[in-house]
């Protein structure tokens, strides 16, 4: 009777052993190839994205590279089942300088495309992407708060998001790389993009040259699809009773534009 009863206990322990194992593997495929969930740390991607922000990506939009893989194994290199990417996608992608760190920023130009901004306003081709002004926009940048305008800025494709703007001119006499209202002609190499924050005045992107600049196309993770949670930090951690109130309820599983 013991020895029954130990054998049964034995089987239960290797079919739950079993079933974590099984949902640790599919956990991994489909973080893998379908969907993977991030979180918004910055204010870089403001108005569209605020930090708090939590979304899933899609790993299939682009194809797969390495970083499509949990530490991104150098197994190949490019893109397998490859789809290019569109202008005005939201996409996170792995940081040029370490292949490591995870960025999240718009598409705005493709190979090919010469990319300028010029009084604070941004050039494709020597194009103007025309922006139309939707009043002010308040912000708290680390406890800061600040009013800034907000526009809605349409892509050559016709893709249509809004943006923030302190200033079209130099930023208060920061010491830069680029003055980032007023950059040189930057033409996108053969397999990379150029993606710039939505939040202009406060974003490390394709401008800086020094920092993130052109982003391989390899390095694409996925596109940013929609949110599923969003919480604000209005109140301290340990008001528990204020936690609901923190949810912004307005913002879940909506789409990524």
């Amino acid at each position: 009777m013991a020895a029954a009863k130990a054998h049964r206990t034995q089987n239960v322990w290797v079919e739950n052993i079993k079933t974590i194992v099984y949902a640790g593997l599919i956990a991994v495929v489909v973080r893998t190839v379908a969907f993977e969930p991030f979180n918004i740390p910055s204010g870089s991607m403001i108005p569209t994205l605020l930090v708090g922000d939590y979304l899933f990506v899609s790993k299939y939009s682009y194809g797969y590279s390495r970083f499509s893989m949990p530490f991104a194994p150098n197994l190949f290199s490019g893109r397998i089942f490859e789809s290019p990417p569109k202008r005005g996608d939201v996409a996170v992608f792995k940081y040029p300088r370490d292949n490591s760190t995870d960025y999240i920023k718009r598409i705005v130009g493709l190979p090919g495309d010469r990319v300028q901004v010029r009084q604070g306003q941004l050039y494709i081709n020597g194009q103007v992407a025309p922006r139309q002004s939707q009043g002010n926009y308040e912000t708290n940048d680390g406890g800061i708060r600040k009013v800034v305008r907000r526009y809605t800025e349409s892509l050559p494709n016709g893709s249509k998001h809004d943006i923030l703007k302190e200033t079209d001119g130099l930023e208060g006499g920061r010491r830069l790389d680029v003055d980032p209202n007023n950059t040189p002609e930057y033409t996108v190499p053969a397999g990379h993009v150029f993606a710039m924050g939505d939040n202009r005045d406060n974003s490390a992107d394709s401008r800086y040259m020094n920092g993130v600049g052109f982003v391989p196309i390899e390095n694409l993770v996925g596109r940013a699809e929609f949110l599923f949670f969003s919480v604000g930090d209005k109140y301290p951690w340990w008001q528990f009773w204020q936690w609901p109130f923190e949810i912004r309820w307005s913002r879940l599983l909506s789409a990524v534009r």
